[in-house]
């Protein structure tokens, strides 16, 4: 069983409050445990102080993976294993092999993100993730590290639009 740690939800009705109030969080000094949104939110890596991620390394170096496996598998099986002259064309032709080599750079690509995403979100299936509740299309939720009866927090998420703040704990 995984640790728990208690958080402040502070639940919003728009995107523009959710942003104002978790940059003001931050400035404050105040931890931010996650933000819950129906959708992406432009700017809020940068209001929540994360580092750009890695996922793109992870993504290039499959692709480059994928295309290096298509490129040697294609020669190793056209010049080396089995060799064929047909009508005078060179055993290694190039050209032939970028619409193979581009398809296994594709799904190299996009198979390893996602599994390297899904490892590092701790969501892959049959995990047993929480949703927040009211958390579909209508609400926006910061979560702060920080204690209910801090009246300085609260007056914070409230300038900013705050409709309701509660205490919940969460696994860390």
């Amino acid at each position: 069983m995984s640790p728990s740690q208690s958080v402040l939800l502070s639940y919003f009705d728009s995107e523009e409050h959710v942003l104002e109030a978790t940059r003001a969080a931050r400035e404050a000094g105040y931890a931010v445990h996650d933000v819950y949104t129906p959708y992406a939110i432009h700017g809020m890596d940068e209001a929540m102080g994360l580092k750009p991620s890695r996922l793109t390394w992870v993504c290039f170096g499959a692709g480059f993976l994928g295309a290096t496996s298509a490129l040697s598998l294609q020669y190793y099986t056209s010049v080396v294993s089995w060799p064929l002259n047909v009508g005078g064309k060179p055993f290694n032709s190039f050209p032939a092999f970028i619409p193979v080599t581009f398809e296994l750079t594709v799904l190299f690509a996009g198979l390893f993100t996602v599994a390297a995403f899904l490892l590092r979100s701790r969501s892959f299936p049959g995990s047993k993730r929480e949703a927040l509740p009211r958390v579909t299309d209508d609400r926006f939720v910061l979560a702060l590290r920080a204690d209910e009866s801090d009246a300085k927090v609260k007056a914070l998420l409230a300038r900013h639009g705050a409709l309701e703040v509660e205490q919940m704990e969460v696994a860390s």
